[in-house]
């Protein structure tokens, strides 16, 4: 008995986790559905997908695959911490404003301590501000310095910027974790290796996202440092990570890394929000809030033309103060999906005729 076909809803710019699955995860997940394979990641799958990021990244590191970005940060952070000890990070870094506390509470209470920056870098100044703020026993000790690649606001760090950032974490004894949900769509706009911005600028553990660039689901834990996975496993079984068919979150990375879709799709979100900023540059009345450079695209407008492109069927997230919204483009977002969404606006920000 066939299932009913739904309506088929137009894409949307709220978020990269409204697409679809890509055609390369979508087969592998259909090659690694024959037949049977050992559970809970002994499979050749999980091992295949292991061996392509240690390729991709070129270094024997440790790899583990969780369900989501949550617990893929907020285990990698507790791994790093203890409950005394407190984590730095910008302070609208995803860790920070939108993990329910799980930081927290994975780590049995170590505290996130948020800093300052422009277009959501991390300010090296104000990481050593942090920690030497007070050095008391009183207080929770700084043990770990969270970075987001390409950040919150869609901008992304320079391999100098995470340099200096790192030079600043090693000073005060920082170990340094990057949170990588879009870590695709920045190395897609960087040009440069992704060792260049992982484990050479002194980054300790990735949590690699995939969900956002075309997978169903599933994130990437890296170890650049193989002694800091100890009992990693455990951690993950304990907080309900162990996915019994692993073989079904590794899978779409073996499709999307061994066919070069990983960047070819971050790519092309990135290009389709480089055409949204061209387009919604040429409207008078429009603010950016930050500098586009990967796939999202930050706007300020009156409250009354985002109810109005709301009432044109829109969805976006206004999650960055009054007048604040979010345009993410996707691996499947189209040209004429943006040139929809400027035309609106265009004609909402058109003067009225006399």
């Amino acid at each position: 008995m066939s299932l009913s076909p739904l309506p088929l809803p137009r894409r949307q710019f709220a978020s990269d986790n409204y697409s679809g699955i890509c055609p390369e995860a979508w087969e592998a997940l259909c090659q690694a559905n024959q037949g049977h394979a050992p559970g809970y990641g002994d499979d050749a799958w999980t091992a295949r997908a292991a061996d392509l990021l240690r390729e991709l990244f070129e270094i024997d590191c440790e790899v583990f695959f969780t369900f989501n970005g949550t617990a893929a940060n907020s285990l990698a952070l507790a791994t790093l911490c203890q409950s005394y000890h407190s984590i730095v990070c910008h302070e609208m870094a995803h860790v920070e404003t939108d993990e329910c506390g799980a930081p927290e509470f994975f780590s049995n209470g170590t505290k996130v301590l948020t800093v300052g920056g422009a277009e959501g870098r991390i300010d090296p100044a104000q990481v050593s501000r942090a920690v030497l703020k007070r050095s008391d026993i009183h207080f929770p000790k700084p043990r770990v310095l969270s970075v987001t690649q390409a950040t919150e606001l869609g901008t992304v760090y320079a391999v100098e910027e995470l340099r200096n950032l790192s030079e600043a974490a090693r000073r005060h004894d920082l170990k340094i974790h990057m949170d990588g949900a879009r870590f695709a769509n920045a190395i897609a706009t960087l040009g440069v290796s992704p060792k260049e911005v992982t484990w050479r600028v002194g980054v300790d553990v990735l949590c690699f996202g995939g969900t956002k660039n075309g997978m169903p689901v599933g994130e990437a834990v890296v170890f650049f440092r193989r002694d800091l996975a100890a009992e990693f496993a455990w951690r993950c079984k304990q907080a309900g990570q162990l996915a019994s068919k692993m073989r079904f979150l590794a899978a779409p990375w073996v499709g999307l890394l061994q066919t070069g879709a990983w960047l070819r799709h971050a790519s092309h979100a990135n290009q389709m929000a480089a055409r949204l900023t061209a387009r919604l540059r040429q409207i008078p009345g429009i603010q950016f809030l930050s500098t586009p450079q990967v796939n999202s695209v930050f706007l300020e407008l009156p409250p009354a033309i985002i109810e109005a492109l709301r009432q044109h069927g829109w969805k976006f997230y206004t999650f960055i103060g009054q007048g604040g919204i979010r345009l993410m483009c996707s691996w499947d977002t189209t040209a004429d999906d943006v040139d929809a969404l400027a035309d609106d606006l265009t004609r909402l920000l058109s003067p009225a005729p006399a």
